[in-house]
């Protein structure tokens, strides 16, 4: 065994031996710290300011590549001296090199949560900060992408943490298949093509994978791995890559130009990471290969200046430090706010703050920790440290989530205490009821389990009937007691038809129904050429959708329900039949002639007009950062409530048994729509109505049903 050994450790030197095979040590470069620079920055700014950088997400990518080179680099390195990788050594000077910063933020940003959240985000914020501090946040928020009713949640304080969860399973992974190829093959044969063979697979499948489902893609490990690989293959390469001159100074002006390009054209529409991402990555490797060549470039006396190497010493805890602050910031900065949204001064102010927490970062925690003696001499004591840091923000992270479950009962209570009152909620709206102040302050701002709209009334049970992603997409719910149901009426839609359940229900309880309800979220109930919600939708959202409207139709039909209540959010979930028609006219093709064969066996169709935007036009956390005054959430109605594609078809139908539930003044006066009325908040999230303010619908759903 012992030769085996020693025959593997020759290998591995020969490998990486100072010959004209050696990858070129890259010691300290001012080129690739200035990339560090340009990469926080473009994410920095695209968070402070998402509409002048659209595309500064890809500043992550950037890091990825520079990683991939320097890790590979110093591994590289690591077994032409020694024959080996010290395994312990190695993650041990990455434990006390990333997570002091990191668990210092994780630990400072729970609590400071804690004080300026409202406690509906408490939940969120603790789970995420849990997986943060593990390192596998991206696969948490990768599950929520693909959870429709997670989409409409606010984005949480440590939601950044996914690339650097990416990094750490890069790191802990990557050392592991470097050892495992030069063993296998024990001579370049293996070692390159190994890795440009694992980044062709991980670019294939990014491609792949970013088509079917955009969403959950963008935060899969495995669609990142072959921006590792590139950078890697820079550093297996390297003494192969140095360019002449000339060749070099161009590299290095395209690379610049392809990051700064795809970070200013760039978009949530882009479909990343997938061929997209090719630009800003291909860019970083070309700026790292023109640095191969010693001597000074043309960007030198910029790259290098200290304003420079300053941002690019303290990316990181830059980025760890800025996102926290453009969420807290709202929270804390209440009266500084314009309809929810901080000023253009005072996020120059809290810009500012940022540079100045991750420069303290840097000095007092990044850099003592990496140096601090009784760490640096003993890996048991450093794992020690990791362990006793991740249990405080563990704690930290239960705590807040112990304080949660307390204040959902609270709020249950205060909800409760409000009804009765004919100025409560939509009540208010009314002007013989003579309500004093109908848009002062919610009595509960903050939207919490009591508020769900999505919640089912105790008679409601799920079925097996067309399952989509194992979730029941019908349920029925029967309201007749101990008798008969006096008929039988089906909600069918999404999201924004399962908005209207509280009304539904108590007109369904008075009248004694058998309700049944089919919803799949982010799809138009009409046969259509459905193409995605508020972006491109991927081939098996299209298709879910599309199976599933082909196949609850004939149902609706063949059931021969009294009464079809229904509504979905046209507004935003486009179509696209290839005619060049308008949306309106496409939905009247696609949903008339479902209506025509539910009507002709004497169904009744109301369809639900959709309430006024919300997170469209305002902040979605205006009314809590303005609990004294939510009249400064007042938006315009026209703004407010644009043409619906769905409501003008029905305004135009020819077909007399279908009619449109119009409930807009109850959202607006004749100029504005609101977001408190009837010291009710209106809405529960971006996109619906709170179930509060929906409940006091009641008596106008009602009137709507039985006048028509």
């Amino acid at each position: 065994m012992s030769t085996i050994v020693q025959s593997r450790v020759a290998q591995a030197k020969r490998l990486f031996s100072a010959n004209n095979r050696t990858p070129r040590s890259p010691g300290f470069r001012t080129d690739v710290q200035a990339l560090r620079a340009v990469a926080v920055l473009a994410v920095v700014v695209n968070h402070f300011w998402p509409n002048a950088m659209t595309g500064g997400y890809v500043g992550v990518d950037v890091f990825f590549v520079i990683s991939g080179y320097l890790i590979t680099s110093h591994l590289g390195r690591e077994i032409a001296r020694t024959g080996r990788i010290g395994f312990a050594t190695f993650y041990a000077r990455r434990v006390r090199r990333l997570m002091p910063a990191a668990l210092l933020v994780l630990a400072v940003t729970v609590l400071v949560a804690g004080v300026l959240l409202p406690y509906p985000r408490w939940t969120a914020t603790a789970w995420e900060t849990f997986a943060s501090a593990f390192y596998w946040e991206n696969w948490l928020l990768a599950a929520k992408s693909v959870n429709y009713s997670a989409a409409n949640e606010a984005a949480s304080v440590v939601q950044h943490y996914w690339s650097l969860s990416v990094e750490e399973q890069f790191y802990l992974l990557w050392p592991l298949l470097l050892v495992g190829l030069v063993a296998l093959g024990g001579n370049r044969r293996w070692l390159v093509p190994g890795v440009a063979g694992l980044g062709v697979i991980s670019l294939v499948f990014s491609v792949v994978y970013t088509t079917l489902s955009p969403n959950e893609a963008y935060f899969n490990t495995l669609a990142r791995v072959w921006e590792f690989a590139l950078g890697a293959m820079v550093a297996l390469l390297a003494a192969k890559l140095v360019l002449p001159r000339v060749a070099a100074e161009v590299a290095s002006g395209v690379g610049f130009a392809m990051i700064l390009v795809s970070a200013f054209l760039y978009d949530h529409t882009t479909p990343f990471p997938s061929v997209p991402a090719l630009v800003p990555t291909a860019g970083t490797a070309l700026v790292i290969i023109s640095g191969l060549r010693p001597g000074k470039q043309w960007h030198t006396l910029v790259t290098a200046s200290p304003p420079v190497q300053f941002v690019g010493n303290i990316s990181y805890s830059l980025y760890l430090w800025h996102w926290p602050i453009v969420i807290l910031a709202p929270f804390a900065l209440t009266g500084a706010l314009d309809k929810g949204e901080l000023t253009t001064s005072w996020l120059l102010w809290l810009l500012a703050l940022s540079f100045a927490l991750a420069w303290l970062t840097k000095v007092l925690v990044e850099d003592r920790a990496r140096t601090f003696a009784p760490l640096v001499r003993s890996t048991r004591m450093t794992f020690a440290a990791l362990l006793a840091g991740v249990l405080v923000v563990e704690v930290l992270a239960g705590g807040l989530q112990s304080l949660y479950y307390q204040q959902v009962a609270l709020a249950e209570q205060n909800v409760q205490a409000g009804k009765g009152s004919d100025c409560h909620g939509a009540g208010a709206m009314i002007g013989s009821n003579g309500c004093p102040d109908p848009f002062g302050p919610a009595r509960v701002p903050e939207m919490g389990p009591a508020n769900e709209y999505w919640r089912l009334a105790p008679e409601c049970r799920e079925t097996d009937y067309f399952k989509v992603d194992d979730k029941a997409t019908v349920k029925v719910c029967d309201f007749s007691g101990d008798g008969e149901p006096t008929q039988t009426v089906w909600l069918l839609g999404d999201s924004h038809a399962e908005q209207w359940q509280p009304p539904v229900f108590e007109v369904a309880r008075k009248e004694k129904w058998l309700l049944k309800i089919g919803i799949l979220g982010g799809c138009p109930f009409a046969d259509v050429e459905f193409t995605g919600y508020r972006s491109p939708a991927g081939p098996r959202d299209i298709l879910r959708c599309r199976d599933w409207t082909e196949q609850m139709n004939p149902v609706i039909a063949n059931d021969k329900p009294s009464m079809v209540l229904m509504s979905f959010f046209s507004r935003q979930e486009f179509v696209d039949d290839g005619s060049g028609r308008s949306q309106t006219e496409q939905y009247r093709s696609g949903i008339e002639p479902w209506w025509q064969k539910w009507t002709e066996n004497g169904t009744r169709v109301f369809v639900f007009a959709d309430p006024p935007y919300n997170r469209d036009v305002r902040s979605t956390s205006c009314v809590l950062l303005n609990r004294s005054n939510p009249q400064a959430c007042a938006i315009p109605r026209d703004r407010a409530q644009p043409p619906d594609p769905l409501g003008e078809v029905v305004k135009s139908t020819r077909n007399p048994r279908v009619s449109l539930i119009d409930l807009t003044d109850y959202f607006c006066d004749q100029k504005l729509c609101y977001g408190v009325i009837g010291n009710v908040a209106v809405y529960y999230d971006g996109d619906h109505v709170n179930s509060e303010y929906s409940r006091t619908l009641t008596p106008m759903v009602e009137k709507a049903l039985s006048s028509r």
